[in-house]
């Protein structure tokens, strides 16, 4: 008892030396999960905002932040050395924790100091480090994308600017050799010969057919015997309309009299026409006075024709392959430059397209990275949501000065259990014969039986009443002092 008296009351300095400490903590959710964004899919860049608060939750302890803690004189944070400001920080480090807890955008602050109100302050401080380096690295990360897409289009559009003027010079260097076209050079040759043949085959079948039709038009008479030629007419198209107006006066005098208005009117275009045949057969006539000498035979007269077409067919058949021919031995002529002008010009081509394209992928990406500032500026992509301010917990951590009470008063129990025990390994005492030998491996040879007097048994009752105050004693005291502990705790 007296080595658990003086465990407890040493135990009992220690618990009232050593102070308690206090716990502060805050719960932040941010909500990425926002109207606009979907809205806004494939118009502008978004952003992983899972990802980049994700980021942010680790390393919001980081030097600079909690530095910017330590600095800051409304947390009260003690002033130490400078020498021993980088332990400072560092112990800050280990100590805040900030936690995901019950999904992945809620996070939870805390930070342990003997301080409540301290380290409530702190808490608050890193709830405002949270929420403004949020705003902060987006704003900042949609800057540095605009600038760095800006400065990229500006070279673009130099080498560009480059890649366009060696292509117009080179074009105007090479206009005879290079082609603009898609075919190489043995293909263009290859093209080129094959129009020839086709223009070959052409001419040579408008040739046939143009002998074919000379010699359709020698076997034919130019003139129709004396009956038939009379009945050839020098105004084909007035006899034509004279004889339809003929046919719709007879169809009318069937239904109407001589004095009908569309009679007379008939009768009145009828004579106009005959009176214009007669003047046009006069005018002919007189331009030529041989026309009875010329071809009356129809088929005569469209025979020559046809073959005044052949002619002009074969004529511009001719012409084209002349000229197909000629375009083909300039080709082949320059077979030692155009090669290698093609190649070079290929070249110029694919580095132009290339640059062209990254071109327009970069003033696209300009366009979609400023409609996302402006998203970003228009309203925020991720709210930061409070959803417990910093408060002090009403429970000190643990173990707290309760919690250490109990546990000194039962290590003085155990330490004076303990003493006891090594009391007996000290000094072995056997209640039988058989543990004597068991113990000692000897036989016994005999006993004494002990006769108690009854003086002895008033003793023995006596020391463990005492022995029995003095624990009652021990454990009334501890427990008076936990609940004194308690109610300072409390308080």
């Amino acid at each position: 008892m007296a080595v658990a008296w003086l465990v407890a009351i040493l135990g009992a300095l220690v618990v009232m030396v050593v102070p308690e400490r206090r716990e502060a903590r805050a719960s932040i959710y941010v909500d990425t999960q926002t109207v606009l964004r979907p809205m806004m899919v494939g118009l502008a860049f978004q952003p992983d905002i899972d990802q980049q608060v994700r980021m942010l939750g680790r390393t919001l302890i980081s030097r600079p932040n909690v530095e910017r803690l330590v600095n800051n004189p409304t947390i009260g944070l003690e002033k130490v050395d400078p020498s021993q400001v980088d332990s400072q920080i560092e112990t800050l480090m280990k100590t805040i924790k900030v936690v995901q807890t019950g999904g992945n955008n809620l996070y939870a602050i805390s930070y342990r100091d003997v301080d409540g109100e301290r380290a409530r302050r702190l808490v608050e401080g890193l709830v405002a480090l949270f929420m403004e380096s949020g705003v902060d690295s987006k704003r900042k990360d949609s800057a540095e994308a605009s600038r760095f897409i800006d400065e990229q289009i500006t070279a673009y559009e130099s080498k560009l600017t480059e890649a366009e003027n060696r292509l117009k010079e080179f074009k105007l260097k090479n206009m005879n050799v290079a082609s603009t076209q898609t075919q190489d050079f043995f293909g263009r040759i290859q093209s080129m010969t094959d129009e020839v043949n086709r223009l070959k085959v052409q001419l040579s079948a408008a040739e046939r057919s143009r002998d074919a039709i000379r010699r359709d038009l020698e076997s034919e008479e130019p003139q129709l015997p004396m009956g038939a030629a009379s009945a050839v007419s020098l105004t084909p198209d007035l006899d034509e309309r004279i004889r339809t107006l003929k046919r719709q006066l007879d169809d009318m005098e069937r239904r109407f009299t001589d004095n009908h208005p569309d009679v007379r009117t008939t009768r009145r275009m009828i004579g106009e026409l005959e009176q214009s045949r007669r003047d046009e057969l006069a005018r002919l006539q007189a331009e030529n006075p041989k026309r009875r000498a010329a071809a009356t035979n129809p088929v005569y007269q469209r025979l020559r024709n046809n073959l005044s077409d052949a002619e002009a067919s074969v004529a511009s058949l001719r012409g084209q392959l002349e000229a197909q021919v000629a375009r083909l031995e300039e080709i082949r002529s320059q077979a030692n430059q155009v090669p290698q002008a093609e190649a070079e010009l290929a070249q110029l081509n694919r580095d132009y397209e290339i640059m062209r394209r990254n071109y327009d992928q970069l003033v696209q990406r300009r366009e979609a990275a400023s409609l996302g500032v402006k998203i970003d500026q228009t309203s925020s992509m991720a709210d930061f949501r409070l959803i417990e301010p910093p408060r002090i917990l009403p429970s000190p951590v643990f173990p707290g000065k309760l919690q250490m009470a109990a546990g000194v008063m039962l290590l003085a129990l155990l330490a004076g259990g303990a003493v006891a025990y090594a009391m007996t390994l000290l000094n072995p005492t056997f209640s039988s014969e058989r543990e004597l030998r068991e113990f000692t491996k000897r036989p016994v040879l005999g006993s004494l039986t002990k006769i108690e007097d009854p003086r002895d048994r008033d003793l023995q009752r006596q020391d463990r009443m005492k022995l029995a105050g003095v624990m009652g004693l021990f454990l009334l005291a501890n427990v008076g002092w936990m609940a004194w502990i308690s109610t300072r705790t409390a308080s």
